[in-house]
């Protein structure tokens, strides 16, 4: 493991300490997990693959007659 030097605001700051008081471990333990949480959000890294998206009947919604569509709405 490395060590490295983070820059908080004193809000942040408080808010690190009450976290890791909460959980109960340490403060680099909440910002490590807090690493792993954001780069699991990061847009850029996203992979939209549309494997699977043709599979089905290959049919149009627009072709299924409405009563068939709205049959048990509101109910």
């Amino acid at each position: 493991m490395r060590k490295t030097s983070v820059y908080l605001t004193q809000d942040d700051e408080r808010l690190l300490t009450r976290l890791a008081a909460r959980e109960g471990s340490s403060q680099a333990e909440v910002l490590r997990k807090a690493v792993r949480a954001y780069e699991a959000t990061v847009v850029a890294d996203r992979d939209f693959a549309v494997a699977g998206s043709a599979d089905g009947p290959g049919g149009s919604v627009a072709d299924i007659p409405e009563e068939e569509l709205l049959s048990g709405f509101g109910q």
